[in-house]
């Protein structure tokens, strides 16, 4: 239920975005389209004023003319004769070298990008040529609403992850009790199941199962132990992980039906990480797992371990069902599962001890339906 109400709010809050970004635009652009006629309109006055004032003569008042040229104070502008030659501008920065240059430089910019008024004077032959640009209030308005649209969108993205982040520390805050409950629940039977077994050990001191027994048992207490840590930060030591691999396989081994072949390839040499080895272990536990019920309890494991300039690689690899490619990163999300019993918590718990605790990765490094699947976990040297 809380997955689809963060669905909703995810939908509800890209659709207000989205209309806030097309009203800003229209309502922007309509605006910047009447300001721009409005300037064209003032720039026509201007123009005439322009043009009474270089065809005046001594006897012309000027003043209402001056008042009209003085007037502009926004609106970039340059006047060329009929040979091309600058006879004034206004509302320009000029430098106070290369004046002349920068002026003809900026002629020929006017006349790319900018707009001309052509007033014929009083002879017919002559004329001038004004051309204007936008004013920088119209060329900023042009630009708001993108900066707008920019606003609204890093609000909605950080909403979106206000409300991920949210949801998934719920998320981690429920697997922990529910962790710590489990674990609290278990401890009780566990002594039982310790204090039977050293009973049964010394009533039959030479029966071959008990041994084995407390090695489960023992192995129980360690998974407990575990359920029980989880939430806190695990303590870190160098282990030397053809070991703890070796270990691991045995005890699956020798709790697996023969019809499972595990195989190791190791390196020769040791392989020193540093890794909390009870969660590491439970990780790989966990693939072996899987991938026996992947194979129905007939196939082959084989784990193999390889390394780069500053990596060491993981892969486990089965001769299973294979999951399909859509699925890769399905399996790892809490409470995904294929079987008809457990919780879907594995993988997702075996991600968060490798990514979080360890600093590494886990993925599907590749898949084939009716062939086998092949899980990599990448690890930091």
């Amino acid at each position: 239920m809380q997955i689809i109400d963060i669905r909703r709010i995810k939908v509800i809050l890209v659709i207000t975005a989205v209309i806030i970004a097309v009203a800003s635009l229209y309502v922007s652009h309509r605006l910047v389209k009447d300001l721009s006629m409005e300037e064209r309109l003032r720039m026509e006055v201007w123009a005439e004023a322009m043009r009474a004032f270089s065809t005046a003569d001594e006897n012309m008042d000027l003043n209402l003319v001056l008042k009209v040229l003085n007037a502009n104070n926004t609106i970039p502008v340059i006047v060329a004769d009929t040979a091309g030659n600058i006879q004034t501008y206004r509302n320009i920065d000029i430098p106070a070298k290369d004046s002349v240059a920068y002026l003809n430089a900026e002629l020929e910019s006017f006349k790319e990008g900018g707009s001309v008024i052509r007033m014929d004077l009083s002879s017919g032959a002559d004329y001038i040529d004004v051309y204007y640009k936008d004013s920088l209030m119209l060329m900023r308005l042009s630009v708001y609403p993108y900066v707008q649209l920019g606003v609204v969108l890093i609000f909605v993205l950080v909403a979106i992850f206000a409300l991920l982040s949210s949801k998934k520390a719920e998320q981690n805050k429920v697997w922990v009790g529910l962790s710590k409950e489990t674990a609290h629940q278990l401890g009780t039977p566990i002594s039982s199941l310790m204090a039977w077994t050293e009973l049964l050990r010394d009533e039959y001191p030479s029966d071959n199962l008990i041994p084995c027994m407390a090695e489960d048992v023992a192995r129980l207490q360690m998974i407990a132990n575990r359920f029980s840590k989880i939430g806190s930060a695990p303590e870190m030591e160098k282990v030397d992980l053809r070991i703890l691999l070796k270990e691991v396989t045995e005890y699956m081994a020798r709790r697996t039906s023969d019809k499972v072949k595990i195989q190791t390839k190791l390196p020769s040499d040791s392989v020193i990480i540093l890794l909390n080895s009870s969660l590491f272990g439970w990780v790989i536990e966990n693939l072996c797992k899987n991938a026996i019920d992947a194979m129905n309890g007939v196939g082959q494991i084989i784990i193999t371990v390889t390394d780069s300039t500053n990596r060491w690689y993981i892969d486990v690899e089965d001769t299973g069902k294979g999951i399909i490619k859509s699925k890769h990163q399905t399996i790892f999300t809490p409470g995904y599962t294929t079987k008809k019993r457990g919780w879907g918590l594995g993988l997702s718990l075996a991600r968060r001890i490798v990514e979080e605790y360890h600093s590494g990765r886990i993925y599907v490094k590749q898949s084939e339906l009716n062939k086998g699947t092949v899980f990599r976990i990448e690890l930091k040297k």
